[in-house]
C-alpha cells in the first residue's frame, strides 16, 4: 500500500471511492433512505473533489496501482494547535485491510508535522468504533449534521 498526496488527476477515482464507501458501507448512517443518500452524495462529484485536492491536504491510498482510499485534513478555521480530519474513506472491496488505519495515521502525522497538538473530526455512526479503537475520544454529544448524525471526536497528537 502506498499513501501519497492526491493529484487533481485522482479526482475521478477518489470520488468513486467516496461514493461507493458512503453508499455501501454507511448504511448505519443513511439507513437506506434514498433522500438522505441523495443529499449526502450531492457534492461528492469529481469536480468538487478536484477543487479540494487543488487546495491541498488530500491524500490517496493505492494498492497494486488501484486507488482504494482517500483522506483529507484541514487547519482552516480552527484554534492554534488544532487540526481537523475531514475525510477518511475506503473502497468497499478494500475494507478490513488496514487502509483506513494507515490513512488515519498519515493524516495524524501530517497534522502533527504542522504543529497541531489536537486533532478533531466528526465520525459517522459507521466509523465511530474505528476511531475509538485508534485512540480518539468523544468531544460532545452526537449532533444532526447536514445529512446524518455526526459524532464529534478529538485526540491528542504527538
Amino acid at each position: 500500500m502506498r499513501i501519497r498526496p492526491a493529484a487533481v488527476a485522482d479526482a475521478q477515482a477518489a470520488s468513486a471511492v467516496r461514493v461507493t464507501s458512503i453508499t455501501e458501507l454507511c448504511e448505519a448512517d443513511h439507513h437506506g433512505d434514498p433522500g438522505v443518500l441523495s443529499r449526502w452524495l450531492a457534492d461528492k462529484t469529481p469536480a468538487a473533489l478536484a477543487a479540494r485536492i487543488a487546495s491541498g491536504g488530500v491524500f490517496v491510498a493505492e494498492v497494486a496501482g488501484q486507488l482504494v482510499g482517500v483522506g483529507e485534513f484541514s487547519l482552516a478555521g480552527l484554534a492554534s494547535g488544532q487540526g481537523r480530519i475531514t475525510l477518511n474513506y475506503v473502497a468497499p472491496a478494500a475494507r478490513f485491510r488496514g487502509i483506513s488505519r494507515a490513512m488515519l495515521l498519515r493524516l495524524e502525522a501530517e497534522l502533527a508535522a504542522r504543529g497541531c497538538t489536537e486533532g478533531l473530526l466528526t465520525a459517522t455512526a459507521t466509523a465511530t468504533r474505528f476511531y475509538l479503537a485508534a485512540g480518539w475520544r468523544p468531544a460532545g454529544p452526537p449532533r444532526q449534521g447536514r445529512w446524518i448524525v455526526g459524532h464529534p471526536m478529538r485526540k491528542r497528537l504527538g
